[in-house]
């Protein structure tokens, strides 16, 4: 259930949630670059960003070209009382989120990490200086929270590399792309990233959002910001499609992908009809050796926010059931308005043993993190 939370002050005791809980989608920012990001990051590079700023890969020359109701597209009540950006304060989001909603395992998401900028190389250094930060304010302090590998991904290589640097790191459960990009992410100049993160055996996340260059829709900038939002769900599938058709999962059957902040309830749908026109039309891709919903069945899950609500909610239970109890992770887009509330994000009458998988075990399934 999608909830915005105005001025709540409050936290909730700590006894709210008792089932531990993997929140897969939680949003760190820094409290501030010259402080937290520019230990990490080249001299050169700090005066690039202070002459040039951050040229995101689009015609605009600050942010998207929507921008959100509130300041960060965030809660009101989000924003630390010591000053700073929302979730930019391990001490606050432990006293709001991770405490009172017993997250025990938190994947962090940097969405001001570097990535889709134009200038490839300052793209590169700032992703490898807010990957150390990660470490160094975040994972190192809360050991209930994990990085994600934030890569320049319109460079391949420079983000293969970036993947083989951290391999192994266990601050890192996953590597982290963005779904609006140059070309379609399953195109032959992203296969180096997906190679490496096999390699490293790291999941592959990609979020909604990004810079790609192009319009959200397919003639054009939308009219309203309503647009651009329900347009997350449709990129998503234009990327998921993409990936498949292009053999990805047949190359590199370890692969796995995480679709956050899609939305899910399309991916039945979308299955049935890859496998349906895939039967006519398979003697043009050879290489996808079997029916498309047999992939995404075995290496793709998606997270729950923000997660569909049809009349009745009932239904919803049906997608999960045709989509699969075991693909679909728990996230909360904290600190974001759209925050969704582990204590009401699923309908009545789910059982204790989907409620499990839910809220703890598909999360570390995939991570392959166990204890």
């Amino acid at each position: 259930m999608t909830v915005q939370l105005l001025e709540r002050r409050a936290t909730q005791p700590a006894a709210a949630v008792k089932m531990a809980i993997a929140d897969c989608d939680i949003h760190p920012s820094p409290k501030s670059m010259e402080k937290e990001v520019y230990p990490y990051l080249e001299k050169r590079w700090q005066r690039h960003l202070e002459t040039y700023g951050v040229r995101p890969r689009q015609g605009f020359a600050n942010g998207p070209a929507f921008p959100k109701g509130q300041p960060d597209a965030s809660r009101r009540d989000a924003y630390p009382p010591n000053g700073g950006r929302p979730g930019s304060d391990l001490d606050f989001m432990r006293q709001q989120h991770l405490d009172p909603y017993n997250v025990q395992l938190g994947i962090l998401n940097p969405l001001r990490g570097g990535q889709g900028v134009q200038n490839g190389d300052f793209s590169a250094a700032l992703c490898r200086a807010i990957n150390d930060w990660q470490i160094a304010e975040w994972t190192s302090k809360e050991p209930r929270l994990k990085g994600s590998v934030v890569v320049p991904y319109e460079d391949a290589a420079a983000s293969a590399a970036e993947i083989d640097a951290r391999a192994g790191d266990t601050n890192f459960a996953q590597v982290l792309v963005l779904s609006r990009t140059a070309e379609p992410l399953g195109q032959r100049r992203y296969w180096p990233i997906y190679e490496a993160a096999a390699r490293a055996k790291l999941p592959v996340a990609v979020h909604a959002f990004g810079y790609g260059g192009f319009p959200v829709t397919g003639g054009g900038w939308p009219s309203y910001y309503i647009e651009e939002m329900v347009g997350h769900a449709q990129c998503n599938q234009s990327v998921l499609t993409s990936m498949v058709m292009e053999g990805i999962f047949e190359r590199l059957p370890t692969l796995k992908v995480i679709l956050v902040e899609g939305g899910f309830a399309w991916l039945p749908a979308l299955a049935w009809r890859l496998d349906k026109v895939w039967t006519r039309l398979r003697d043009e891709t050879p290489h996808v050796k079997r029916p498309p919903s047999s992939y995404i069945r075995q290496q793709v899950w998606v997270t729950s926010q923000p997660t569909e609500e049809p009349e009745p909610r009932r239904h919803l239970l049906d997608t999960i059931e045709w989509m699969g109890w075991d693909r679909l992770l728990f996230a909360t887009d904290y600190p974001h308005w759209d925050f969704d509330d582990p204590t009401q994000v699923l309908p009545p009458r789910v059982g204790e043993q989907q409620r499990r998988q839910f809220f703890m075990e598909n999360a570390r399934a995939v991570y392959g993190i166990t204890g």
